[in-house]
């Protein structure tokens, strides 16, 4: 997975109501309609949908249109993948500075 997909999937990410939207959508365990998660957040409609356009966009999510409806789901592939970036970026980070710490304190 390349840097600038990582940045722009943890952009996507960095806002409370798609952190919100994202775990109504796990539990649901199904796609969901706008609708569906509109009743489930104090926010409008064209607010959540919004939001839910920026997920999309971010590769996370995917649009599924049903009749005269768009449904939503999970992309969980992608949350896999970030998953492993993510802990492989931390870990190598970890490390490098666990090395810094060491070599300061040895000169």
């Amino acid at each position: 997975m390349k840097d600038e997909e990582i940045a722009a999937m943890m952009r996507a990410l960095g806002h409370p109501v798609r952190l919100n939207i994202l775990r109504i959508m796990a539990q649901r365990q199904r796609d969901c309609c706008c609708a569906d998660v509109t009743d489930c957040l104090p926010l409008a409609q064209s607010t959540v949908s919004q939001h839910i356009k920026v997920l999309v966009e971010a590769g996370l999510i995917e649009r599924r249109p049903k009749g005269t409806r768009n449904c939503y789901v999970l992309i969980t592939s992608k949350f896999a993948a970030l998953e492993s970036a993510f802990g492989k970026m931390t870990a190598a980070l970890t490390e490098l500075s666990a090395r810094n710490r060491h070599q300061e304190n040895k000169g």
